[in-house]
């Protein structure tokens, strides 16, 4: 054989090498491109317990996987103006998604209300008070030094508190007990672990499996104004379309159902 001959013998089969690496490589790659679609959610810490179940519906359904963060609403709003990035807003109010659409931050024709909250007045099973029995007596119980709500500066539910005991004719007598949760979530958290001997918290977190043991009563909801909690897709969404099924399967779809069974009503029916 030639040297010249030789030599492009082994210039063909180099060629054929890296030919042969580099399909490995992206074949290697291939499973990373082709990752199933994420979206964002920044979610109301009240959807702690109802949402993760209505995500894993939706990723089951969809292929899609929804990634979650629970905080107070307040602070996810002021994150989404300062450029946070995530796909969709579920807020415990309507103010706040209204103002971002005001603001030009979120898709036309995206906010709706996909649920209304409620509140209730939560003790430990071990309370010598029962909210159901003493409602609003148990406040002023001598073993209640501190009453647990979430901060009303920037959580709709914590605002919520303060309407009721100010509808009661008690939160001037109760003030001074009051301890703030950064959102309802630690609000719960507060009275759960005995920081707190009471607390106004979600109703869906009532009925979660971590307090449904404990001693409640829903405070009536002419005591305060409706909790209306919209959602809206926040036009830097990554994702729109998967969001935008996200979206219907919370309203619409199965996720509605999921949503009902934690307390949280449909918006005529409060």
């Amino acid at each position: 054989m030639s040297f010249a001959r030789a030599n492009k013998t082994m210039l063909l089969a180099k060629n054929r090498t890296t030919f042969i690496l580099l399909v490995a490589m992206l074949l290697s790659i291939a499973p990373c491109g082709a990752q199933k679609r994420q979206i964002r959610v920044a979610a109301a810490a009240d959807l702690q317990t109802a949402l993760p179940e209505v995500a894993a519906a939706f990723e089951a359904t969809t292929g899609t996987h929804v990634e979650l963060v629970f905080g107070s609403s307040g602070n996810f709003f002021a994150q989404i103006q300062n450029g946070a990035p995530f796909d969709l807003f579920l807020s415990a109010d309507s103010d706040y998604p209204r103002k971002l659409e005001d603001s030009g931050l979120v898709l036309p024709n995206t906010r709706i209300v996909y649920g209304l909250g409620r509140i209730a007045l939560w003790t430990s099973p071990n309370s010598p008070c029962d909210p159901r029995r003493e409602t609003w007596k148990c406040l002023s119980d001598s073993s209640v030094e501190k009453i647990a709500i979430a901060n009303p500066a920037h959580a709709p539910y914590g605002r919520a508190a303060v309407a009721s005991l100010r509808a009661a004719g008690l939160y001037d007598q109760l003030k001074d007990k009051l301890v703030l949760g950064e959102n309802i979530s630690q609000a719960a958290q507060f009275v759960q672990s005995g920081n707190a001997q009471a607390g106004i918290v979600a109703y869906s977190l009532a009925l979660s499996p971590a307090m449904r043991n404990g001693k409640w009563w829903e405070i009536p909801a002419e005591l305060y104004p409706a909790i209306e909690q919209s959602a809206v897709i926040l036009k830097a969404a990554k994702n729109q379309l998967a969001a935008r099924e996200f979206l219907t399967f919370v309203t619409l779809g199965p996720g509605r159902a999921t949503l009902q069974r934690y307390g949280f009503l449909a918006s005529q029916a409060h």
